[in-house]
């Protein structure tokens, strides 16, 4: 796979703008990148590739796993998706734009989204602190979610 999509963010906040993007940059929307795309917009949550290539639990046609990730690859390449870890599992994609950082639970596995502002006084300690400017975009912040930090 190649490096992630630095640059910024195409402005693709529904399934029809993200093709039209991909139009007006002279890709074609093939049936295959269309499915990973529906997927993706239609999943309110960020899903792996297997996920998607398994038809979402029944909501979407059952894809190529080979071709899912081809398609993301390219979808990332170009800005319209972005790619997360959580820990050692499979990366996570989920549309661009609207961009959200993540808090995972080392316990329940409890993934929650934030705003990167909420995380904007992290950052400020942390380049005060160390003078490391750091970003969470690709990997979460890991810990307790307050339900079981409370029954620890």
């Amino acid at each position: 796979m190649t490096a992630p999509h630095t640059g910024p963010a195409l402005a693709a906040p529904n399934l029809g703008a993200a093709v039209s993007a991909l139009r007006a940059r002279g890709f074609r929307v093939s049936s295959a990148r269309r499915l990973v795309l529906e997927s993706l917009y239609g999943a309110g949550e960020p899903l792996s590739a297997e996920r998607i290539a398994g038809g979402l639990e029944g909501r979407f046609p059952v894809s190529d796993l080979a071709s899912v990730y081809r398609n993301l690859e390219t979808l990332e390449e170009l800005g319209l998706v972005r790619h997360f870890h959580l820990g050692h599992g499979p990366g996570l994609y989920a549309p661009a734009g609207e961009e959200k950082e993540y808090l995972l639970c080392e316990s329940c596995h409890e993934l929650r989204a934030v705003d990167p502002s909420e995380l904007d006084g992290a950052r400020t300690l942390i380049q005060e602190e160390l003078g490391f400017r750091a970003r969470f975009t690709h990997f979460p912040i890991v810990g307790l979610c307050p339900a079981c930090e409370g029954s620890a």
